[in-house]
């Protein structure tokens, strides 16, 4: 297992761990002009549980491969959270911003592998 594929795994094992909904991969390695090799992306329904998700994902990866992310934004409204780990970026949403801002969309070209909710 490759580093970003650890990572990949425990990302979304930590959106899974908090009930959050509608995990995808694209995976951006054969992209051109793609800054990642990758985005995780999960969705909350409410801010609270985007935070929630966004501190269980940051808990699983460090604990189960050593990486702390180099950077994570949007604490502060808490409608979509990034954790930047290099090579790999979790995109944590309220439904209504991922919608707005459909990143899926903006790389359909990419692989996309959908994750199947847990319930």
């Amino acid at each position: 297992m490759t580093e970003d594929t650890e990572i990949i795994q425990r990302i979304i094992e930590g959106i899974q761990e908090k009930k959050g909904r509608d995990i995808v991969h694209i995976d951006l390695r054969n992209q051109e002009n793609a800054i990642t090799s990758g985005f995780v992306i999960g969705t909350g329904n409410t801010k609270i549980q985007v935070q929630s998700i966004a501190d269980s994902v940051r808990e699983y990866v460090q604990k189960k491969t050593g990486q702390k992310p180099y950077n994570y934004e949007g604490y502060q409204n808490s409608q979509w959270i990034v954790i930047d780990y290099g090579t790999v970026f979790a995109h944590i949403f309220l439904p209504e911003d991922r919608e707005r801002y459909n990143l899926e969309e903006l790389w359909a070209d990419a692989d996309i592998r959908r994750i199947p909710n847990l319930d």
